[in-house]
């Protein structure tokens, strides 16, 4: 009652002289660490832990145990590697799910990356935020967009092999519908998913040296083994026997493809001469570009050409390159690779 009747100014005076005190006071209601518990805490560490045995030191020999096992006279422990992933995929539903491809268990686990490209680093701090610039399409907030009509057709009629059918596609021979275009966000910008590099050597049904040949380069320029590929069936005008090998095959994903690209665009494709560009009408209508390239040119990557003596003149093959994108259509696909470097010349084919 008596502060109440006081003034303001004396009761704001009074608090500022008693708050340093409580200032001082409120230290020592903290709890410090004791050499109590400090000494219980050094007690109980690794160092307390008794040596092994000296019959489990002597017994110890890695080198022998590893031996036994690649004999077959010694099993592996029970807790490892006892888990195979499912080799399908049954559903959401199914008891057994395989693990994520992140995890070193799954079959589709891919060590890495390894290495930063700098074609990945210039995608991701530049060409990613230009594409989404230049195809980014806005919509005002209740903009509602319209009913896409079902592209496949019903089955009319009263046959009771009509029911349950799935529908049918469109009218037409050798027509088929186009992937749909999703609103372009950050999530779903063009990318590159995979390079491959085919090469034709159908001399190698005579002379298996210009498949070998063959095989050295395109491991030497990709970085990736190079798979061979036979005859399925006879070719006259192509001179293509069945079961002859007469192609090898390379696919580069990750770093390999962004590496093999940057050393495309950079150094090979500027050095040739009067190279007019990939043409226009390139394309598959699902974001994937194709373009060749002819054995002189071949000899221009660096690889060939420090160990241009390793190879016969006459045996180096020509190579088609495919370039994957998870685009959906070749305009995308197109864009993501002018952005890289790529010329395009003649009509385009979207």
């Amino acid at each position: 009652m008596a502060l109440r009747e006081l003034p303001f100014r004396t009761v704001s005076g009074l608090c500022r002289e008693v708050r340093p005190a409580v200032h001082a006071v409120r230290p020592s209601l903290r709890r410090n660490a004791s050499a109590g518990a400090l000494q219980e805490v050094e007690d109980s560490s690794s160092f307390a832990v008794p040596p092994p045995s000296k019959d489990l030191v002597q017994n110890f020999d890695p080198i022998a145990r590893s031996r036994l096992r690649r004999q077959g006279k010694k099993q592996l422990p029970a807790s490892r590697y006892q888990y195979r992933p499912p080799k399908y995929y049954r559903g959401p539903l199914h008891p057994h799910q395989p693990p994520p491809a992140s995890d070193p268990v799954s079959r589709e686990f891919q060590p890495g990356p390894f290495s930063l490209p700098r074609l990945e680093q210039t995608y991701q701090s530049t060409i990613a935020a230009d594409i989404l610039t230049l195809t980014y399409q806005h919509y005002p907030p209740g903009y509602r967009p319209p009913k896409v009509e079902n592209r496949l057709r019903q089955w009319s009629g009263d046959s009771p092999y009509f029911k349950n059918r799935p529908l049918r596609g469109p009218r037409g021979r050798g027509e088929e519908l186009r992937l749909l275009n999703e609103p372009r966000t950050f999530r779903n910008v063009p990318k590159i998913t995979k390079i491959t590099v085919h090469s034709m050597v159908p001399e190698a049904q005579e002379n298996s040296a210009y498949l070998h040949v063959a095989g050295m380069i395109l491991q030497a320029v990709s970085n990736v083994r190079a798979t061979a590929h036979k005859a399925r069936h006879n070719v006259v005008g192509w001179g293509l026997r069945e079961g002859k090998y007469v192609a090898v095959t390379s696919h580069m994903e990750r770093e390999d493809a962004h590496h093999f690209l940057a050393k495309l665009v950079d150094v090979v494709l500027p050095r040739i001469k009067e190279w007019k560009g990939v043409p226009g009408s390139s394309g598959d209508g699902a974001g994937n570009m194709s373009f060749g390239l002819t054995p002189a040119q071949v000899t221009l990557f660096p690889e060939i050409e420090v160990n241009y003596d390793a190879y016969p003149p006459k045996m180096i093959p020509g190579m088609h390159i495919t370039i994957h994108t998870d685009a959906t259509n070749n305009k995308d696909a197109r864009l993501l690779l002018q952005a890289i470097g790529l010329p395009f010349y003649g009509k385009l084919n979207d």
